[in-house]
């Protein structure tokens, strides 16, 4: 190829290595968690570890969300807690979900608690887990991931027909539901002894109660295969309080919103890879057009 040839391409070849080159590595990325509160309630969200979540404890009225992010080395749990009552110092008490006397949680909350449980890395790990109880119904919806990307969590609230075994009431209300093991404490209930592996471990009674409610949630110990989800590239997460897994979820990334039900960043992706493939037929015209003309 002549250097005229060479510089009419030129350009063309600037523009596929900006494209190529400007954006970050995905797996890099760090995430953008929103969190919900579309109960009728306020609740006091937990996380652990907290440093990247307002140190571990805030208020939601009904219908507020907060943002936060986290690295991508994070690995934690977010949980709901009911029946708060705090002074100006942060210092106070809950009925549900309580890590200790403060707002903001250095401990895991107490059980009975629904946990959102995340691992950040290049394949994110996530899960929504009723093992230890049922407080809140709770979902994590990933949005601009790759993969898998499922909604986690419950389209149901489980304190509506918490078997009066498990139940725990304030003020004769249904507040929380217990799981079988923190009541019963038998081996079969809490997968342990010659139940403790996925093969004799199964479903009971109790915990089928809670799938029903939580069809994409962690029932029991061995629950694996339909309650954990992986998530790759610049996932965010949105974790809604009282909400079904169909019920549409927003972020805001990059001072945008973006919605579950809408293309959102994938749209950019998908268009940043669509100009490629156009420049790169440019590319080949060019070089047909070129050859033809000797």
């Amino acid at each position: 190829m002549a250097f005229h040839d060479f510089k009419v391409l030129l350009p063309v070849l600037c523009v596929i290595l900006l494209i190529l080159s400007s954006g970050t590595k995905l797996s890099e990325s760090a995430r953008v968690f929103t969190v919900v509160n579309n109960c009728k309630e306020t609740i006091w969200p937990g996380v652990f570890p907290g440093e990247n979540f307002n140190g571990g404890g805030f208020v939601l009225k009904p219908g507020q969300s907060q943002v936060f992010t986290a690295p991508v080395s994070w690995s934690g749990r977010i949980w709901g807690r009911t029946g708060c009552k705090f002074d100006s110092a942060g210092s106070g008490s809950c009925q549900t979900g309580a890590c200790g006397s403060t707002l903001k949680c250095g401990a895991s909350g107490e059980t009975p608690a629904s946990l959102a449980e995340f691992t950040l890395a290049a394949l994110d790990f996530y899960d929504v887990s009723l093992v230890d109880g049922f407080n809140l119904p709770i979902t994590v919806t990933p949005i601009n991931g790759k993969g898998n990307c499922s909604v986690a969590g419950c389209d149901g609230d489980l304190r509506k027909d918490c078997p009066s075994e498990l139940s725990v009431k304030a003020k004769g209300k249904v507040v929380a539901c217990r799981s079988a093991c923190d009541v019963f404490n038998t081996d079969e209930y809490c997968c342990r002894g010659v139940f403790g592996n996925p093969v004799t471990c199964l479903p009971t009674f109790y915990s089928k109660k809670f799938k029903q409610a939580c069809p994409t949630a962690y029932s029991y110990a061995y629950d694996d295969p339909s309650s954990i989800f992986t998530c790759a590239g610049t996932g965010d997460y949105v974790i809604t309080f009282c909400s079904s897994r169909s019920h549409k979820a927003c972020t805001y990334h990059d001072k945008k919103l973006v919605c579950s039900a809408s293309r959102g960043l994938k749209s950019l992706i998908n268009g940043r890879w669509s100009a490629l493939i156009i420049l790169a037929a440019m590319l080949i015209l060019n070089l047909g057009n070129m050859s033809s003309l000797k």
